[in-house]
Formats: structure tokens, sequence, C-alpha cells
């Protein structure tokens, strides 16, 4: 079962062993496959659903300008949870899924899940997701779209980024693990305006779709990040996100609604023959490059 694994491999690490604890407490000794308190995406009202990835509900409430934030309560504390939680035996036809995580095509045979079409981004680039999203838009006009960015999940760019972090491409491998264990030189308060820069990275994109995108629009995420605040019940600095740790940084989330011109009829239709095929080789190189074991 999961958990128990790793509980094993973290034995050697005291911090590690303590967020296991944290984890066990959250999932009600692994009972719980996803965190059962959360909403199910699905079932909101919405003509559009904008997913920032890892994107926290006390950042963006303060570094946006949008008025009527609320919160809601993920299924997932990570992005294979969130998956799993939201799209698990479901058929989602009256939806088109366009992203560039590629947790989705990595669980899809496991979820047993279909969506009328699912559009795999394959650069992390906001505004390219952006142009996916739109071109959905005019090619299956009657379908609920789902957009998926990756920012502000690291690895993170721009000024701050560019002066203390490793590069780009190297920020992939166990960023949060060396920066806990003291081998990258970068405080909190470092780290956090670091992950807000990433947040104003994809901003635009998000401005720009509410105004060209008709219908319900909401901005969500699917989970948080943890950037050195403290976790319970057991009280340890922890950073990144983690299945099963339903702490408030990673589980409450944006919930912004916003309505342009008039609603789309949305129509439900069997998936179609070209749904996106992605490798699995593309897949486990993008999950590698958010950080994530495969």
């Amino acid at each position: 079962m999961y958990g128990l694994s790793e509980l094993k491999e973290a034995l050697s690490n005291p911090h590690l062993v303590l967020r296991e604890l944290n984890r066990a407490y959250h999932r009600r000794l692994y009972t719980r496959p996803y965190n059962t308190d959360g909403i199910d995406i699905f079932e909101a009202d919405w003509d559009n659903l904008i997913i920032l990835d890892a994107c926290r509900y006390d950042t963006f409430c303060e570094v946006t300008d949008f008025e009527g934030v609320e919160s809601r309560i993920s299924r997932g504390a990570a992005t294979p949870e969130f998956v799993r939680g939201n799209f698990a035996g479901k058929d989602l036809h009256d939806v088109v899924y366009a992203t560039t995580n590629s947790w989705y095509f990595r669980l899809n045979e496991e979820i047993d899940t279909e969506v009328h079409a699912a559009l795999y981004g394959d650069q992390s680039d906001p505004p390219e997701l952006t142009e996916t999203a739109l071109d959905a838009l005019d090619e299956y006009p009657n379908k609920r779209l789902l957009i998926h960015f990756i920012p502000p999940h690291h690895p993170f760019k721009g000024p701050t980024a560019d002066r203390v972090f490793p590069s780009y491409e190297e920020q992939s491998d166990a960023l949060f693990e060396r920066i806990q264990q003291g081998e990258l030189d970068i405080d909190d308060e470092t780290l956090r305006q670091a992950y807000v820069e990433n947040l104003e990275w994809v901003l635009p994109e998000v401005h720009r779709l509410l105004d060209e995108l008709d219908g319900k629009t909401v901005v969500t995420a699917d989970h948080g990040e943890l950037l050195g605040d403290r976790t319970a019940p057991v009280p340890i600095a922890d950073y990144g996100h983690h299945v099963g740790l339903y702490d408030e940084h990673l589980v409450r989330v944006p919930w912004y609604e916003s309505t342009n011109g008039t609603r789309r009829r949305i129509v439900p239709e069997p998936p179609v023959s070209d749904e996106a095929e992605v490798g699995q080789e593309k897949v486990d190189q993008r999950l590698r490059e958010l950080g994530y074991k495969v």
C-alpha cells in the first residue's frame, strides 16, 4: 500500500520519518485513497476551468487583483492524487483537457477515464498552452474546457531564479529536498519570491483567457505548495508537495469565478479518435522535469 513502502525508505532520514507520520495522520493510517474532504471539480459549475499547478490560496490572493476570490479544498496534495481523486472511473465526454502536466496520461489506464479529447502541450511555456486552449475552443465549441498550466510549480523562472537558483533544466533534480537539507543556500524568503515570480509569469495568460473564453470560467489549482511552512500534527518545516499530506497550504486552493458573455451549450459526445497519444518516454521526462520520481 502506498505510504508503507515510503515509511521504510524514510527510516534513515529523521525529517522524512516525521513527514511520514504526518502523512499517516492525514490519510487516516493510509485508509483514504485521496483527500475525501475535497470537492469533485467536475461536479462544480463551469464552462472553463483554469488550473494553476501548485498555486497557494494565500499567495494567489496577495499577488492578483481579482475581487471575490474564494477557496476550495482539493482532493489532492499533489497532482497524481488530484487526478485520481477527480478523474477516476468517469466518462467525461463533455470535457476537453488541455494540459502541460502529464500525470493524466501516466495514470490513464489505472484511472479508467475517458474525456472527449486530451491535448498535451509538450512545452511548459504558458503562452503556448493558451494558444492550444483557444484553438480547442474553436474546434470543440460545445465542450467544457479544462486548462492545466505548470506555473507556479517549479522549475522557477525569473530574476530571483536567475540570480540564486540552479539553471532551469537542473532544478528538476530534488530541488526542495536540496533546499531542505541545506545543499542549496536558499532561504525561505528567497524561495517565496521565486515562487511569486513564477505565478506572475503565468498570470498574463490567465487574464487573456478570462477575456477571450466565453461562458463561466473558474481559476483554481490542483494543490498548493509548502515553502518552509510548519505542518501538523508534527510541527516540522516542510517544502514542496507530497501525496497524502493534507496540510492547509497544500489542499486549500483558490477559486475565482468570472463570466464572459453567454454560457455555452455543453453537449457530451464520445471521445474523438485522435485523442492525444503521448509516448511513455515523453510522459516520464515531463514528470522528471517537475521533480517527480518515476
